[in-house]
């Protein structure tokens, strides 16, 4: 028995021995697969959080507080990253200009604008809108389009209320124009330069010339104005024939039991505004001139390296040293300045900030476009695939984060078929500006939330079929231009 059971002892111990190698292998293949709890831990807290965003069973506000409660709890980023975004550039933008747009407001300056764009656009509803659309999207092309957004909503507010219409049926097409214009130039919007700088890699470190012989080339400031300007022109026509049918009057809007109404809240602003301060006007234009000016010279530049007056001059900076200036001067105390900032919408901007950080560390971000994107060979398929998967991403996090993440991944993808990486790369960029369906797309979306008094699905109601339209676009337009 002995015998038999050292046999047995001896067999299995050949067999483990034998079997050792494979074991290590599969241990290894384990331990070499990533680990995607996170990533997934990550899409179920964006899942959650957009259902609650769509039908607003909490604040607004208090879901975009909840999402970085979340990720930090959950261990998917830490605390410090997750409320960091508090500090970031464009929340101090949002605040400076909220105070520097209450100040034209105060001295009367606002009301003069309002009054003249009424006289030029003769009080017709539409006229005005394809005005604002036209001039913002402009600006847009050669200014940054948050930059743009920033300067023209105490504008475009003031112009509403000398023409009698409601502020929310002028701010929403404000902010998409000023997507739309971004597409036109190297600085209108960061995923151009993220594309411009993804396609001097692949010249450099790859090939000039596709395998077809067509050329690959870096963009240069203004090659992106021949999709731009088509995109800009459709937008123009969008909101002449249709979009301005889809465009919502918040005026009337009560908010949840408790809060302010709308009606009241605009009662409470006017009393405020009733106390003007004429004799300030003066100051307050030169301040806002001042601030425009150092907006546009330190943002306009000919290349990355080069700004066009030697230094640069970050927007938020501009706009900060705008507001000291406001409060020396006394164009505004300190508790009106405080009181002007729409913290609505400094909450949901920062707030889900911390989303795009955790998007792109968990590989949330990653893993959705290696499952999406690996479904043809067919060159316009898979540009379809990449424009589409942007656009989800572009309206649930950073444009500017989305650009950055898929752009490497299009130009690997057309290095493994052989074609030129240009179509996927602009694909890219551009439907990384087609920011038309949530307020939490872009920073032009979010600063007009507050002052529109809009729900989340305002967005998606105006702009889903001008969303429709540029992935259209993208998808049969781009080839035309930068062929395959």
């Amino acid at each position: 028995m002995k015998k038999g059971f050292a046999l047995g002892f001896t067999s299995l111990l050949a067999t483990l021995a034998c079997s050792a190698p494979a074991l290590a292998a599969e241990a290894a293949k384990a331990a070499a697969a990533p680990d995607n709890t996170k990533a997934y831990i990550t899409l179920g807290i964006l899942v959650v959080a957009g259902v609650l965003f769509i039908f607003e069973l909490i604040p607004l506000p208090i879901t975009a507080m909840v999402v970085p409660v979340s990720l930090a709890v959950s261990g998917v980023i830490t605390g410090h990253e997750a409320f960091q975004e508090f500090g970031n550039d464009t929340v101090i933008l949002f605040m400076a200009m909220f105070i520097i747009g209450e100040s034209i407001f105060k001295t009367g300056f606002a009301d003069k604008i309002g009054k003249f764009t009424t006289t030029v656009s003769g009080g017709n509803e539409t006229k005005l809108l394809l005005m604002i659309v036209l001039v913002v999207g402009l600006m847009s092309g050669v200014l940054s389009n948050t930059g743009t957004v920033a300067v023209m909503m105490p504008m475009v507010i003031a112009m509403c209320v000398s023409s009698k219409i409601a502020p929310s049926k002028m701010l929403i097409p404000c902010a998409f124009a000023s997507s739309m214009g971004g597409m036109l130039t190297l600085i209108g919007t960061p995923p151009n330069g993220s594309a411009k700088m993804e396609l001097a890699k692949y010249v450099s470190q790859v090939a000039s010339t596709a395998a077809s012989g067509t050329p690959i080339y870096e963009m240069q400031f203004f090659d992106y104005a021949w999709f731009g300007i088509p995109v800009l022109a459709v937008g123009l026509l969008y909101y002449a024939l249709i979009g301005r049918h889809f465009l919502t009057d918040t005026s009337k809007r009560v908010e949840a039991a408790g809060d302010i109404s709308d009606e009241e809240g605009k009662a409470a602003k006017d009393a405020a505004r009733a106390k003007r301060r004429p004799e300030k006007m003066n100051t307050s234009v030169v301040i806002f001139v001042l601030t425009v000016l150092l907006m546009v010279l330190g943002d306009f530049k000919i290349t990355d390296k080069i700004p066009v007056i030697g230094f640069r001059m970050p927007l938020h900076v501009a706009a900060m040293l705008g507001v000291c200036l406001i409060v020396i001067s006394k164009t505004l105390t300190m508790k009106e300045a405080f009181e002007s900032v729409d913290y609505v919408t400094i909450w949901l901007f920062a707030g889900m900030l911390s989303m795009s950080t955790a998007m792109s560390k968990s590989g949330a971000a990653k893993l959705l476009a290696e499952n999406i994107t690996t479904l043809s060979d067919n060159p316009t398929v898979v540009l379809a695939a990449v424009c589409l998967l942007t656009q989800i991403l572009t309206n649930l996090m950073s444009n500017t984060a989305t650009a950055a993440l898929m752009c490497p991944i299009a130009s690997a993808m057309a290095t493994g078929m052989g074609v030129s990486p240009m179509p996927l790369v602009l694909g890219v960029a551009f439907s990384a500006s087609a920011c038309f369906l949530t307020p939490i797309a872009t920073p032009p979306n979010t600063i007009i939330f507050g002052p529109g008094k809009y729900r989340f699905l305002d967005y998606a109601k105006v702009g889903w079929p001008l969303q429709a339209i540029v992935f259209v676009m993208c998808v049969y337009g781009i080839p035309l231009i930068w062929p395959w």
